[in-house]
């Protein structure tokens, strides 16, 4: 994430994700150098329905990303645009949409009365969040979910930002970190404010929620997932991949300048332990993948009425000037145009990715960004769901 908290990374920035912590891996900054960005193929292929989407995927590339891709579907059209140095069937680490699928584990717990979203976390997670005014007996499990608990962001910690996001990260980037390690860096801290009295996006909330799911059901949280969410939904590129390292084929590799400013010589920085990021941000799937899952979800196929109800009930943050909103590990936008799109966005080393779909679920895209310090999936949004061209 970027030190500069313009108007484009205050939404890529906070709303978009794990990249909420990235302060060193900033999205508002130079282009790449001409080197690492190839330049983007000939849009002839993109048909007239989503040749502004291809444009913006262009422009993308012209700032400096070195490749973008996206999906499109809007009732029975389907569309997939490249540009620069990307395939339309590549994997790619989704960073914090990871978040929205640990939400909905969550709430299938509840739907099958193993939980209740209003318990405090301390009787899943008893003297976990505690120290330097942290209470969770204080702190529901919504309040995890929809980023009103108040608990510090382990990402925010300078210490684990030198060692994880910045070039620190080329000696770090293959360590394990337990739950409970990242936990215990938020509690060095005082507290962003008192429970449920503001917003604040923080990582430390999803790690915990991930861990809850542990505790209620014995195994690890993207076991959960797995059997859950990416099985029934037969979601073949996604993965929870825990502590393995490499990125599974076909993919595009990431990249990173791994500086504050977004200076210096770009890295590949595909290959990473992301336990660093665990129920926050660890997953890896494809734009197909991400697609399918949230038109799913907001068709109410992995849901029950009362649970989607709770998942689409939504407060007010101070992102995009207050146009955004926050549900359970949802977001609810409303563009430019006026049209409102549901989903996440997640940034992790390399990687900037986002997926919306439509409240009846009938047109979605998902897209990535390989590079982390600069380009910005919002452009995408406004050509594809309200026709705006990509500003030059």
């Amino acid at each position: 994430m970027s030190a500069t908290r313009t108007a484009r990374t205050v939404r890529t920035l906070l709303a978009a994700g794990l990249v909420a912590g990235l302060t060193a891996t900033a999205l508002a900054a130079p282009a790449v150098a001409a080197t690492a960005a190839p330049q983007a193929a000939p849009a002839a292929s993109a048909k007239p329905s989503h040749a502004l989407t291809q444009q913006a995927l262009d422009a993308a590339v012209a700032e400096g990303v070195p490749g973008a891709v996206a999906q499109v579907r809007d009732g029975k059209d389907r569309w997939t645009g490249t540009a620069g140095e990307r395939n339309g069937d590549d994997r790619f680490r989704v960073g914090s949409i990871t978040k929205t699928f640990t939400a909905t584990v969550l709430l299938q717990l509840q739907a099958e009365g193993r939980l209740d979203l209003d318990d405090p976390v301390e009787k899943w997670l008893p003297g976990v969040v505690r120290g330097h005014g942290h209470d969770g007996r204080e702190i529901t499990v919504r309040q995890l979910l929809n980023h009103t608990s108040g608990i510090y962001g382990y990402t925010e910690d300078p210490g684990f930002q030198e060692k994880v996001f910045g070039p620190a990260f080329l000696e770090h980037r293959y360590d394990t970190w337990t739950p409970e390690q990242l936990v215990a860096i938020a509690m060095t801290h005082e507290p962003d404010f008192a429970p449920g009295t503001s917003w604040n996006y923080s990582n430390t909330n999803f790690v915990l929620a991930g861990m809850v799911i542990e505790k209620v059901t014995g195994r690890p949280y993207g076991k959960a997932v797995e059997n859950r969410i990416i099985k029934p939904l037969k979601l073949r590129a996604t993965s929870v991949p825990g502590t393995k390292s490499r990125m599974p084929q076909p993919h595009s590799p990431a990249y990173s300048k791994l500086t504050l400013d977004g200076t210096g010589p770009v890295h590949d920085v595909s290959d990473l332990n992301p336990s660093l990021a665990g129920a926050a941000g660890e997953m890896i799937s494809d734009a197909n993948d991400l697609q399918t899952f949230y038109r799913a979800l907001l068709k109410g196929r992995l849901l029950p009425k009362a649970e989607m109800k709770e998942l689409t009930d939504t407060v007010a943050t101070p992102l995009d000037g207050g146009s955004t909103r926050y549900g359970l590990a949802l977001m609810q936008t409303k563009l430019s145009c006026g049209k409102e799109v549901w989903g996440h966005g997640g940034g992790i080393h390399g990687s900037t990715s986002q997926a919306v779909v439509t409240r009846d679920g009938t047109h979605s895209l998902a897209a990535n960004l390989n590079a982390d310090w600069t380009g910005d999936t919002q452009p995408l949004l406004e050509a594809e769901f309200c026709g705006t061209a990509p500003k030059k």
